[in-house]
């Protein structure tokens, strides 16, 4: 303790000396400078320069102050840890942020895919488009709406095709439609009107009953045809297609052989279903 005070009293008195021979140097130096004699100096101007010089001092003994030590280890290692964390939480983020990104990417573009991906056309509009805005068609009974092939099967009974009725309904509903059949008898007549009845033709579409009509023989049908006009004739008897290709605009021959087109107005096609593609 006696070693420190005496130290510290050593650097007192250091300071001292020191700040007088500053103060000397000072006052000869401002004395030179303007002219002005140490002894007119009086007891203001000899302090103010004392304080300038003790100002000065300080301020250097404060630049030579050592640097603050640095931190203590567990600090840097939290420092380290909670930037690690910071990181890894902003990676994780980052992460985040980009999965997101992706999805909503992708959603946008399964979005734009879904909206540029060709629509389905109804059976309604593959009707309309088939028989070319058509408005009066005329159809063939056996082999086409019927089950049954020939004249003598409908002495016994009637049969409504079912692949072929929702086709039939779509035609009902935007064209005049004729159906029409050779028949042997009356009870003929009368089956085809039950059978058709029964499958909902007279009620779920817009055909009515006197738009079915009958004859004996296979040139009563053409003559049906030819009074008619229709934009299409649907039939499967290849003569009587034959026969009309010069009158009617467009024809469609029903026939489960595929057989060579006779003129640029006549489609074929296995049947009625399979024609707009319900088959």
């Amino acid at each position: 303790m006696a070693e420190s005070s005496s130290s510290l009293s050593s650097s007192k008195d250091d300071l001292i000396q020191l700040i007088k021979r500053l103060g000397t140097y000072l006052a000869l130096k401002m004395s030179n400078l303007f002219s002005i004699s140490l002894q007119k100096l009086d007891p203001q101007s000899v302090g103010a320069i004392a304080g300038l010089a003790v100002a000065i001092i300080f301020t250097y003994r404060l630049m030579r102050l050592p640097a603050a030590p640095p931190r203590r280890q567990p600090k840097l290692q939290f420092s380290t840890t909670s930037s690690s964390a910071i990181s890894t939480q902003s990676n994780a983020t980052a992460m985040a942020s980009g999965v997101c990104s992706s999805s909503e990417d992708s959603r946008a573009q399964n979005v734009v895919d879904e909206f540029f991906q060709p629509v389905k056309p109804t059976l309604g509009q593959i009707v309309r488009q088939k028989l070319s805005e058509g408005r009066k068609v005329t159809c063939r009974l056996l082999g086409v709406i019927l089950e049954e092939s020939c004249p003598e099967e409908l002495q016994k009974q009637a049969t409504v095709k079912s692949s072929v009725l929702e086709v039939l309904l779509e035609i009902t509903k935007f064209c005049d439609l004729y159906l029409m059949e050779r028949v042997i008898d009356d009870e003929s007549e009368k089956n085809v009107i039950l059978a058709l009845e029964n499958a909902g033709i007279f009620t779920s579409g817009g055909l009515v009953k006197d738009k079915v009509l009958f004859c004996s023989t296979e040139n009563g049908r053409t003559s049906f045809v030819r009074q008619l006009e229709p934009d299409w004739h649907i039939d499967t008897n290849p003569e009587i297609v034959s026969q009309l290709a010069r009158f009617i605009k467009y024809q469609l021959h029903v026939s489960p052989v595929r057989s060579e087109r006779t003129a640029a107005n006549v489609f074929g096609s296995p049947s009625l279903e399979h024609f707009f593609g319900c088959v």
